[in-house]
């Protein structure tokens, strides 16, 4: 089997570290070593320790950010917008739990510079989701009474917590808690008229969906 790429194995090792360690504790010399790469191989991709953490948080959070692009042109309505939204967002931990967890412990460390790169994603990202609730509320699919900011904070609320308890080993695949999450939010924010509508049926979850689980 071939040997990962070195820029990789520097970011899988310092997930590693810095989840049990933190930030501070862990010096690039312990990185080269978890990493079995050297010095030169690390500051060959990395100007520093600081963009290496911020590399860990941008990753994620510009998938996400994508999946949320993409969502938004691909569909016509906010209900498979949001339906597709939530999916992505949830289907996010099978691949990045660690780098999550990692920016949940070690955000406050981020470089100045880096931090503001970052919060423009995460507001473009939030904008997206406060776009498709109150697209939703406009085109009366989604409950009116919910104001725009609480509806898409719970949202948010919801499933970032997933990094906490989510594994790969667990129950229920991330497909199956995504489906879960997707039928829990939709029956929460749609109004009779849109939950009735034939054409979102295919979207909730049947009887049958974890029989065999």
């Amino acid at each position: 089997m071939a040997e990962k790429p070195t820029k990789e194995r520097i970011t899988e090792a310092a997930l590693k570290l810095f989840e049990e360690y933190g930030f501070h504790a862990v010096t690039v010399d312990k990185i080269v070593r978890e990493s079995r790469t050297s010095k030169g191989g690390f500051y060959h991709n990395f100007k520093s320790k600081d963009e290496l953490l911020y590399t860990i948080h941008d990753s994620f959070i510009t998938y996400v950010l994508d999946k949320a692009v993409e969502a938004h042109s691909r569909y016509g309505t906010p209900t498979e917008k949001l339906y597709a939204t939530v999916r992505s967002f949830v289907k996010m931990f099978e691949m990045y739990r660690a780098h999550v967890t990692v920016f949940y412990q070690e955000s406050l460390y981020l470089a100045p510079e880096y931090f503001t790169e970052i919060k423009k994603k995460r507001n473009k990202y939030k904008e997206l989701m406060f776009s498709v609730v109150r697209e939703g509320i406009t085109e009366g699919e989604f409950r009116k009474e919910i104001p725009v900011p609480i509806m898409s904070m719970a949202i948010f609320g919801m499933i970032n917590w997933t990094y906490k308890w989510y594994k790969d080993t667990g129950e229920y695949s991330v497909n199956d808690i995504a489906d879960i999450y997707a039928d829990l939010i939709l029956h929460s924010v749609l109004t009779k008229t849109a939950l009735e509508n034939p054409a979102y049926q295919r979207l909730f979850l049947r009887p049958t969906n974890f029989s065999s689980l």
